[in-house]
């Protein structure tokens, strides 16, 4: 009898004022459970780093997708989340039966798909794809950071800290910063 397949799926930057946003799909392999799987945002960097590597290895199938900036902005942020993550399920090399997505909403993929709110804290296979979007989007954040060392983006993932308004006023908007949010809005708004 084959075992029913069941994808894990989340995101990543959802409430940043830039950058793309990040989904990640993940298979766990029942032979290889991987321990201290929690939602992502419990976890330390360093060990959402140590898990990022240990579920890349160990699960039976993978993917992270993004979803851009300019996505976000023409179709706003849920739809660019639900694409990303519509992206990263068709991405996996092993097809699952069943899909489990954190949060409300699900994307529209050829399986089944259930909702869990707080998922990524009660369902391994979603925390595993909490830990892959959040590292991978933090990742480039910081590949980010280097192209615009002016907004901080290293220390906030692109959030609106007080640095990273300060920043944003300092300088306006980057090519990066999503235009359809309020606070990004306001500051384009002023320095017309």
């Amino acid at each position: 009898m084959t075992r029913l397949l069941i994808a894990g799926v989340d995101e990543a930057g959802r409430g940043p004022l830039a950058g793309p946003v990040y989904a990640a799909a993940v298979i766990l392999d029942f032979a290889k459970p991987i321990a201290g799987l929690a939602d992502s945002k419990t976890l330390t960097a360093a060990k959402r780093e140590l898990l990022f590597d240990v579920i890349q290895r160990d699960a039976l199938s993978w993917a992270i997708a993004v979803a851009s900036v300019e996505e976000i902005d023409t179709i706003n942020i849920l739809q660019a989340s639900l694409l990303a993550m519509k992206r990263a399920v068709e991405s996996l090399v092993t097809q699952p039966h069943k899909i489990l997505v954190d949060g409300l909403h699900c994307p529209k993929v050829a399986m089944p798909v259930l909702a869990i709110v707080k998922g990524d804290a009660t369902e391994p296979a979603i925390s595993a794809a909490s830990i892959l979007a959040k590292v991978a989007r933090d990742r480039e954040m910081h590949k980010l950071h280097a192209q615009y060392p002016c907004y901080g983006f290293a220390a906030h993932k692109g959030y609106g800290t007080a640095l990273h308004m300060a920043a944003l006023a300092a300088h306006g908007v980057s090519p990066i910063h999503r235009r359809s949010y309020a606070p990004v809005r306001e500051i384009l708004f002023k320095n017309k």
